[in-house]
């Protein structure tokens, strides 16, 4: 292994040897040592020793030192070489220090890390969209001052190019503005794909662009400067707040208009069904006074009547009393599977018509109902249901949809908790649109 003019040369981290030491045969490093790098060279050329031995003068008035003056430098060995340069890579590999992260692929799918994230939380909370909007507009003079002012990117003014610090100067002031525009195209091009919810991405985008832009400007100083990187960070987390609550209040908005559809409906049918029984109360009295002109009586007519009264008494308060209407327990084997209900409200004087206008053609089967119950504040009574089931909402993102995690059976014994026995309570779930088809369905999908 040993040969003339070759020295031990220990790796980074092994203990330096004794000049002259030669390992014994069969020598291994102890385990505790760090292993040697890829590609290390154990014995190298030794400088001292190869040095060429003195000339011999063949003239006689040649001495020794001209003779080693004229002489050519000793030709080194090829193989030598490659070792040598091999070893140098190798330290320089040990040596080097990259930050964690900087050449590591930033995630950019946007559904893994919407699942890491969980349900949003709202990093600058605010009243509005229209609140988000005036602070990104903030956001944004703030940002174009700090270009003005030459204070978005650092930068060292000593570089020297052409041994020209001037011209240093200026190719480092000419690179700057090539980097900054980078930077701030990779931020643009995170605000126009920002989604509500992915902001983490962006973030990690914008931070690999900013690292990658100081990695290569190391050699003059140059790096996005923390306040101007900062405030672009900022600029994500607003946009992607304003996105969300704009989402949100589109949301509201939506629900909003089915509200007020469903008044409308629910007051036309209150007018209605007065009109029907004013009408009908009308020709009553004017039977019964007829009747009492010829001197007869009908206990049927009256009886009549004072049904009529009290339905009418019934829908003025109905009418004016927006709180009252039904609770309604429904449940979709077919659609959203077993243990699964809605826990929903109607003021329609037909509830079920409520029930059969969701189970429309926007879902494969129709509604099973478990029970209606009307109430004269069925707007608490279902808030009440709402909260004892919250942690089982499907949707926890939005919790202003109403299905749930639970059993008829569950959700019958907390209603009858919360208002006394319930007269009507179908526990099962008939199903029969689902039963029928899926005898009907091919043999992979059954299950």
């Amino acid at each position: 292994m040993t040969s003339e003019n070759k020295r031990f040369n220990p790796p980074p981290g092994w203990p330096p040897a004794p000049p002259g030491w030669t390992p014994p045969a069969g020598w291994t490093p102890p385990p505790s040592w760090a292993p040697a790098p890829e590609g290390w060279q154990l014995w190298i050329q030794d400088d001292e020793n190869s040095m060429s031995p003195p000339v011999e003068a063949v003239c006689g008035d040649v001495d020794l030192a001209e003779a080693s003056t004229e002489s050519p430098p000793p030709a080194s060995d090829p193989i030598d070489e490659v070792a040598r340069l091999r070893s140098e890579v190798a330290i320089l590999r040990a040596q080097i220090s990259v930050p964690p992260g900087d050449d590591s692929p930033v995630p950019l799918d946007d559904r893994q890390v919407l699942q890491e994230v969980g349900i949003y939380r709202y990093h600058h909370p605010l009243e509005n969209a229209a609140a988000y909007q005036e602070r990104l507009d903030q956001i944004e003079r703030r940002i174009a001052d700090l270009i003005r002012e030459d204070r978005a990117i650092e930068r060292s003014n000593l570089f020297t190019f052409d041994n020209s610090l001037a011209k240093g100067r200026k190719m480092a002031g000419d690179l700057s503005k090539l980097m900054l525009r980078a930077y701030n195209a990779e931020a643009d091009n995170c605000l126009r794909s920002l989604r509500a919810g992915n902001v983490l991405t962006a973030k990690r985008r914008l931070q690999h662009s900013r690292d990658v832009i100081a990695r290569l400007g190391v050699m003059m100083q140059m790096r996005i400067s923390d306040q101007f990187h900062e405030l672009r960070l900022e600029e994500l987390e607003l946009t992607s707040d304003w996105l969300m609550k704009k989402q949100e209040e589109k949301e509201a908005e939506r629900e909003e208009r089915a509200r007020l559809r469903e008044e409308r409906k629910v007051a036309a049918e209150l007018a209605e069904q007065r009109a029907r029984l004013d009408k009908e109360r009308a020709l009553l009295l004017q039977t019964l006074q007829a009747l009492q002109a010829a001197g007869a009586m009908d206990e049927g007519l009256n009886a009549r009547l004072a049904e009529v009264d009290a339905a009418i008494a019934d829908n003025d308060y109905r009418a004016a009393n927006i709180r009252a209407g039904y609770v309604y327990v429904i449940s979709n084997r077919g659609a959203f599977g077993e243990g699964v209900v809605k826990i929903g409200l109607t003021r329609r004087l037909e509830p079920t018509d409520r029930v059969n206008e969701l189970g429309g053609a926007s879902v494969p089967f129709r509604f099973d109902i478990h029970t209606i119950y009307f109430s004269e504040d069925a707007v608490t009574l279902e808030a009440e249901l709402h909260r004892h089931f919250a942690g089982r909402a499907l949707n926890q993102a939005n919790r202003r949809k109403e299905f749930f995690f639970a059993t008829p059976a569950e959700v019958r014994d907390v209603l009858a908790e919360k208002v006394g026995n319930l007269l009507e309570f179908a526990e099962d779930a008939e199903a029969h649109e689902y039963y029928q088809s899926l005898s009907m369905w091919p043999p992979q999908f059954r299950n």
